[in-house]
């Protein structure tokens, strides 16, 4: 029996030996169709060649392209597992011509590989054309030798094909394959043709038209050939089997799930068996190529079809997890066509068995409630959209789920009653919101937010996407549509671009489209913690809502961002490290210049400790080890070590960052944080401490560069060294020593300033003194004021003015660097007439100052005003003359 793997390749080297370029398949997340969910198609990877976009150097390709139906119209999710063709995964092979080959070439490569190649007998098949297309007809009677009534003339769109309501589109041509009369059904165009006897292997789409907005046609100058085959359905055919679970692949996976529960897939576990089988094969590469559950988008489509193969576990009596141990069978069977399912097995595995532990706590409480909720309810009852609604809201039970649980005891939902407690829910949530304090503006937000759903974020594995517009927001309001020069709010279905959260700034970058549209992305933020609002200017062209755009974000910005916020997780860790376990983050910013980081310290750092923690930081950088990434329960994480960021607010899933390696075989750094980091700790470069610094009562900052920023301040602060080295007419390895130099002989030349002003305070000899003395109120009265003069010195010079004088009042006012000290001695025979304190208050007060104290014979203060000294003396005097 040839199997699935060899008819994948002979299909491939078949088209490959005639010419086509055989291409890889693209990922399961379309990075060139913003309104599909997932690629649902063979052509979806070159849509931009065929519409001209993008052009290739060989004209032809084929390929086995990845595809997933679970979500929007392409929803096959509800009948998998009943159904003997029904995937939410499956493999679509093609052939393409970019305008080189057309029909005839196309139908001759069909009918040969089909028929020569693989041997089907030619009476087991026959074709479709769209009913106005005489060339296909003629060219399958001409090639292949089919008879009129092989030949069915379809008038419906099921045999023409267009891209969208504009745009390429053809006519079709499909091959059937005939099952034979012991199966129910009839050819395509008849009354049967829903019966399982007639079953579609492949379809041909001859691209020869331009829908125009009229509705008129035109020839498209290159016409191209796009075709799909399922890879399941020919499987199926080419190994003698009706039925896609019956081929070999599916029959190895069902082989492990039957072996691992110990249940026959018979009877009512033939369907739990093989919703396992096809859900494993689409969880298993989803989450290979990067989409993760979460509650939103992509993410919540993977969660739905997790769930629904884990509860179909839970119907076969699986006791533990069972999805994950099913990967490695997966891995066997298509690992070697596909390598990234090897590649991301662990994580596939860990994912899988932590939702899976998780559910079952959901699945053992809903389903108890179900019950009771439908207990009386026979076949052909409902249960109550409210109470659907609660299950759902209050015990996370899915509407979804819900509905498939009762499914096979003949019980419907009622949907509409489940839709208006939903919305009733959605208005009390609104009402809440609009009475809890936030800005009235905000309301927009609220209103986008009900209508589009959340923004899904792509940032973390790429810079650049596409995607649609959802909504415009300018002055505060959603419109339409915006021109050049208007500043504008762009929100859209996906995006690359960081929205301020955490600390971390928002991304900046551009958006671009059709026309020249070009808007110019300042910043990003994120209102209601759910929508992405991209905030700048249109630079050129138009934008309205619907259109498809090209969002890119500033690598180099976002780069220097990444490793300013990976660097705080290091710093965090490094403090308590250094400084002890009392250490938690209070608040931090991370820009593309700088980072600053609060942290709980009730003392300042020393500069040993500033030191200590930047070495240590910067040696995990030199190590260069990756960064790695997990997703887990916050609960899980924290108990596992992890961190809380201070300021997140955390979901039932969180990221879990870690980073570095200790002695002891942990992680340096392990902490839970939705912001964007370096894959590899080099990215950092270096880490340099700038500030630390007081930020309130037990609350320490520290302000810090990396990377480029960290050089540029290590090129300035040489740059600066240089200039005082010139400035110092020395080296700059001698600057330190000529700086102490020079402070010594300042030091020497201060000492040598003080005597000679002491000196001229003294009044250069005791007659000169006495000669400047003046009589107040009959009191022998000295004053002076001395610029420069250290206030330590005013007592001591003052002693020497009272033994000069015998009997007397001296007062001395200092004034240096702008303000003044006063100091008033008076001797023992007039402290019953004069106290020196009240002289001194006297002084300070007009120096600007208050206070001032001593005793009746001594006393001194200051004020900050030097420049009233003379006035100072005269109050002084006037406090003497009473």
């Amino acid at each position: 029996m040839i199997s699935t793997n060899d008819i994948r390749r002979s299909f491939l080297e078949y088209f490959g030996s005639n010419g086509h370029d055989v291409v890889p398949s693209a990922p399961l997340v379309p990075y060139n169709d913003p309104t599909l969910m997932f690629t649902n198609a063979g052509m979806v990877p070159f849509k931009n060649v065929f519409t001209g976009l993008e052009t290739r150097a060989i004209p032809r390709a084929t390929s086995s392209q990845k595809c997933v139906r679970a979500g929007g119209k392409h929803n096959d999710l509800d009948n998998v597992g009943y159904t003997a063709r029904h995937h939410t995964f499956f493999e679509m092979l093609g052939n393409f011509s970019f305008g080189d080959y057309f029909k005839e070439q196309a139908i001759t490569h069909a009918w040969t590989l089909l028929t020569k190649e693989w041997g089907l007998a030619k009476d087991k098949l026959l074709v479709t054309v769209y009913h106005t297309d005489d060339e296909a007809f003629g060219l399958w009677q001409k090639i292949a030798g089919l008879s009129e009534d092989r030949i069915i003339r379809i008038p419906t769109s099921d045999n023409f094909w267009s891209m969208g309501d504009t745009g390429p589109c053809g006519p079709c041509s499909e091959i059937f394959f005939d099952h034979g009369d012991h199966i129910w059904g009839g050819p395509p165009g008849s009354p049967e043709e829903d019966g399982d006897r007639f079953i579609e292997i492949w379809n041909l789409v001859f691209m020869q038209f331009e829908q125009q907005a009229d509705g008129t046609r035109l020839s498209l100058p290159k016409p191209s050939i796009d075709t799909g085959m399922g890879l399941e359905r020919i499987a199926a055919v080419m190994q003698g089997e009706h039925d896609n679970y019956d081929i070999d692949t599916f029959k190895a996976l069902i082989a492990a799930s039957e072996s691992l529960t110990g249940v026959k897939a018979e009877g009512d576990t033939r369907a739990s068996h093989r919703v396992i089988a096809d859900h494993l094969r689409s969880t298993s590469f989803l989450l290979a190529d990067g989409v993760l559950p979460s509650n939103e988008g992509r993410g919540y489509v993977l969660r739905r079809i997790m769930r629904r193969a884990m509860r179909h576990a839970h119907l076969l009596g699986a006791k533990d997890p069972l999805m994950h141990r099913l990967v490695p069978s997966l891995v066997t069977e298509m690992g070697a066509a596909y390598p990234e399912l090897g590649r991301a097995q662990a994580l596939i595995q860990e994912v899988l068995e932590r939702e899976e532990t998780k559910f079952r706590q959901t699945l053992d409480k809903g389903l108890k409630l179900l019950d009771e909720a439908t207990d009386g309810l026979g076949e052909g009852g409902t249960l109550a959209g409210e109470t659907a609604f609660k299950l759902y809201d209050t015990y996370g039970f899915p509407y979804d789920l819900t509905e498939d649980a009762l499914r096979s005891r003949g019980i419907n939902v009622d949907k509409d009653g489940f839709d208006a407690a939903m919305a009733q829910q959605k208005a009390a949530a609104r009402a809440a919101w609009k009475g809890s304090g936030e800005a009235a503006a905000g309301e927009v937000w609220f209103d986008i937010a009900e209508r589009v759903g959340a923004t899904e974020f792509t940032g973390y594995t790429s810079t650049t996407g596409e995607a649609q517009i959802v909504a415009i927001v300018k002055d505060g309001k959603e419109v339409e549509s915006a021109g050049a020069g208007d500043a504008v709010t762009i929100i859209t279905n996906q995006t690359p671009f960081y929205g301020e959260s955490g600390g971390q700034m928002g991304d900046a970058g551009t958006i671009t489209g059709a026309d020249g549209l070009a808007i110019s992305i300042a910043d990003t933020a994120k209102p209601l913690g759910r929508l992405h609002a991209h905030g700048g200017k249109v630079e050129s062209g138009s934008v309205k809502v619907g259109d498809a755009v090209v969002l890119a974000i500033d690598v180099a910005r976002r780069d220097a961002i990444r490793a300013n916020h990976s660097a705080t997780h290091l710093l965090h860790a490094a403090l308590r490290n250094r400084l002890g376990a009392h250490v938690t983050q209070k608040g931090s910013m991370v820009a593309p210049e700088r980072l600053r980081f609060d942290f709980s310290q009730p003392v300042a750092l020393t500069a040993e400790d500033i030191a200590a923690i930047e070495a240590e930081v910067n040696a995990e950088i030199r190590g260069n080890e990756a960064v790695s990434t997990r997703l887990m329960s916050p609960e899980d994480a924290i108990s596992a070590g992890a961190m809380a960021l201070f300021g997140e607010k955390y979901g039932e899933e969180v990221r879990v960052l870690s980073m570095g390696s200790k002695a002891d075989g942990k992680n340096f750094s392990v902490e839970l944080c939705g912001g964007t980091h370096v894959r590899a700790l080099g990215d950092i470069g270096v880490l340099r401490i700038v500030n630390e610094s007081a930020v309130s009562s037990g609350v320490r900052r520290i302000e810090a560069l990396t990377g480029e920023g960290a050089r540029q301040w290590f090129v300035n602060r040489e740059e600066q060294l240089k200039a005082a080295a010139s400035a110092l007419r020395t080296t700059p390895d001698e600057v330190e020593a000529r700086v102490v130099a020079l402070l010594d002989e300042r030091k020497k030349l201060e000492r040598e300033l003080a005597e000679a002003k002491k000196a001229l305070a003294l009044g250069g000899g005791s007659a000169a003194a006495q000669a400047a003395d003046e009589t107040i109120n009959g009191v022998t009265f000295s004053g002076q004021v001395i610029d420069g003069l250290d206030a330590k010195e005013l007592r001591g010079l003052l002693d020497t003015a009272k033994q000069r004088m015998g009997s007397g009042v001296a007062v001395i006012v200092a004034v240096n660097e702008g303000k003044g000290a006063i100091a008033a001695a008076v001797t023992e025979d007039l402290t019953g007439k004069v106290s020196a304190v009240d002289l001194v208050r006297a002084g300070v007060a007009a120096l600007g100052g208050k206070g001032g104290g001593g005793r009746p014979d001594m006393a001194q203060g200051g004020g900050p005003d030097g420049a009233k000294a003379a006035d100072a003396i005269a109050a002084v005097k006037a406090v003497i003359a009473g």
